[in-house]
């Protein structure tokens, strides 16, 4: 059983490094190299440096919202040790893919540390997920109506409505469904999910102003953003590397915008996610 699993692990690991290298291969020789480096170069660090901050604004509220969802459980983790194991999650999860995985690793460090048991980590972990999808789809479908998207997709439109009027019912439904252990703190985790998905927009705002990026397609980078943040999280990539430039590319080339800039913007947040990640590697020794 043991030597299956890994046979498992690891025919995963070259699964997502064969799509990471594929993704890398075919966004590069769609674009101009030199044309992006040099875009590159010309973006603003102080506008990058602000993209900085607010995506770990986001990470911090982030680890908030997911030490309530410890707290229901009975894990009682103080903020400082709960933030410092939310980076690790985060290094596991970018450079170390395919075998334990961050949220795996969580779940190993916290039932060694309270034997709460697998179950209700991984349910409290799940959960925490969830609610940052949910948060994520909803302001893709408000930003959908202001992008340009919606004149060429305009088909969508019913269907984008009716997701936006049930997601949120639907949402506190099937958390009281299936994690009605976790319902006491509905309410305060949605808000966080909320905060959370705003200060990653924040961010990516900051990377639009850092580039010269016309303000007609500001929305279009957003939803854009939005879209290949759902498509990173998918466990095809390591750490969502290409899939996210992909989507950019593909997004962009569908409205005629751009794609060089587009993947340029992509590649500073995978530089900015990169960074805040690796502080992850200098927290892991001081947690154990």
């Amino acid at each position: 059983m043991a030597l299956k699993n890994t046979h498992k692990r690891v025919l995963k690991s070259l699964v997502k490094t064969t799509v990471t290298i594929w993704a890398i291969y075919y966004v590069w020789s769609h674009i101009d190299s030199a044309k992006m480096i040099e875009t590159l170069n010309r973006a603003n660090l102080w506008w990058v440096f602000a993209a900085f901050i607010a995506f770990n604004l986001s990470k911090i509220t982030s680890s908030l919202r997911l030490n309530y969802y410890f707290r229901a459980i009975g894990i009682r983790l103080g903020e400082w040790l709960n933030l410092k194991l939310y980076y690790i999650g985060m290094f596991y999860n970018l450079f170390l893919p395919g075998g334990i995985g961050g949220d795996g690793y969580k779940a190993y460090l916290l039932q060694k540390r309270y034997d709460t048991g697998y179950k209700a980590i991984i349910s409290s972990l799940l959960l925490d997920r969830i609610s940052g999808m949910v948060a994520l789809l909803f302001f893709a479908g408000v930003l959908y109506f202001f992008s340009g998207f919606k004149l060429i997709f305009d088909s969508l439109t019913p269907l984008v409505t009716l997701a936006l009027l049930l997601i949120l019912p639907l949402n506190y439904i099937l958390t009281e469904r299936f994690f009605s252990r976790l319902m006491s703190v509905f309410i305060p985790t949605t808000i966080y999910a909320f905060t959370v998905q705003l200060l990653q927009l924040i961010s990516a705002l900051c990377i639009v102003y850092s580039l010269p990026i016309e303000g007609i397609y500001l929305v279009d980078y957003l939803l854009l953003f939005l879209v290949s943040s759902v498509v990173a999280i998918l466990p095809i990539s390591i750490g969502g590397i290409g899939v996210r430039e992909l989507t950019f590319l593909y997004g962009f080339s569908i409205i005629g915008a751009d794609s060089i800039t587009a993947v340029t913007f992509s590649l500073i947040f995978f530089l900015i996610t990169a960074l805040s990640s690796l502080m992850g590697a200098f927290f892991g020794e001081s947690y154990k």
